[in-house]
């Protein structure tokens, strides 16, 4: 018997009440690129950032919550420094991006001017953009410095954006700091890339959590539901899902909370984690046929019990899950609304000139 045949049970366990609320719109694909300038200056807008990039995932399944949703990641220093763009590829495996996210540490960049140039024409010839229709793709530049217009054979920003347009790129400019000559080379990056101009603190602005009475009860939930993921395949396919779990463990309480909220009113795929490796997610995404695995890459659990059994071990575990995601469906809609609530008395969402904020708004507004 194929596990392809639980296709019907399946329909009925996953995320039943959000299905019903699932956006309509022509975006299938959200693909979204962060260039940020890692040299020392940045220290603090990159450590908010770590805290908040699940929220600004969040800002995208919001608006379409039945999209595919990718992002890349380019830090960008200068020639002299340890290295000049470090790139992590387009990829809808978030949590492994979070996880390289995390590790991003600012320093060097001695002189002002850092390599713009060279960052940005990664982001646009060199990450693997989706073709075609019902696609948006968009580019946040994030910097307080110059490029370096004096580098020889280098392609400048101009003839990059107008590729960028030529593709269908958006690309934004955020500004952190006050610096006039980046202020200048920023909104002209914006005007030439058809996105915005986004002024913002040089420590990034204030990273506003707004802690809610659901939070504790949220990140329990999460646990049981991480109980449920059950890691399959070679050894290092294992040891990423195991990874990533122990990375969200680690975040603080607000993280682990934007995390939970992003798998759980994420329509297009059912996951505990993002990327394959958990058995019981792969098996309800038609991503994998039970009978087809080889004994070495079963989960213990799995080599214990007898072929004709196996597939009854892995429907109890679909019932099992099911039934914490509606829970957690149920919490994270009561807290979205508590959220707004406090929002809306204390005014806190008016911290615009934060990166997150400011970030938030662009998205919601190029996303329509």
């Amino acid at each position: 018997m194929k596990i392809l045949g639980t296709v019907s049970l399946l329909a009925m366990l996953t995320f039943g009440s959000f299905a019903a609320q699932a956006a309509t719109g022509v975006v299938d694909k959200v693909e979204v690129t962060f260039v940020l300038d890692t040299t020392g200056s940045m220290a603090d807008l990159i450590d908010g950032a770590k805290r908040k990039i699940w929220s600004i995932a969040n800002t995208i399944v919001d608006q379409h919550p039945d999209a595919d949703v990718s992002m890349a990641l380019i830090g960008f220093r200068d020639r002299t420094d340890e290295y000049v763009v470090k790139t992590h590829p387009m990829t809808e495996d978030l949590q492994s991006l979070y996880g390289k996210l995390i590790k991003f540490q600012a320093d060097g960049g001695d002189d002002t001017p850092e390599s713009v140039n060279e960052a940005l024409d990664t982001a646009i010839r060199t990450i693997q953009w989706s073709k075609g229709d019902g696609v948006k793709r968009i580019v946040f530049l994030v910097g307080d410095a110059p490029p370096h217009m004096d580098y020889q054979g280098e392609r400048q920003y101009p003839e990059i954006l107008k590729e960028a347009k030529q593709k269908g790129i958006i690309v934004n400019a955020v500004q952190a700091g006050d610096m006039r000559e980046t202020t200048d080379i920023w909104k002209d990056i914006a005007q030439r890339g058809g996105g915005r101009y986004i002024p913002i603190p040089q420590d990034g602005g204030e990273v506003v959590v707004i802690v809610s009475p659901y939070d504790e009860e949220i990140r329990h939930l999460q646990e049981e539901l991480d109980l449920t993921v059950v890691p399959y395949g070679n050894l290092q396919q294992r040891t990423e899902i195991e990874e990533k779990m122990d990375t969200r463990k680690a975040a603080s309480a607000d993280v682990q909370v934007e995390n939970s909220k992003y798998y759980a009113k994420r329509m297009k795929k059912k996951e505990i984690v993002t990327g394959v490796g958990d058995l019981i997610s792969d098996v309800r995404n038609n991503g994998v046929v039970l009978e087809n695995l080889k004994d070495e890459e079963l989960p213990v659990d799995l080599k214990a019990i007898a072929p004709q059994e196996r597939l009854a071990w892995v429907e109890s575990k679909l019932k099992e899950r099911g039934v914490y995601e509606l829970k957690m469906q149920e919490l994270i809609a009561k807290r979205d609304a508590y959220i707004e609530a406090e929002r809306a008395k204390t005014k806190t969402a008016a911290a615009g000139d934060s990166f997150d904020a400011a970030v938030e708004a662009t998205l919601k507004e190029q996303l329509n």
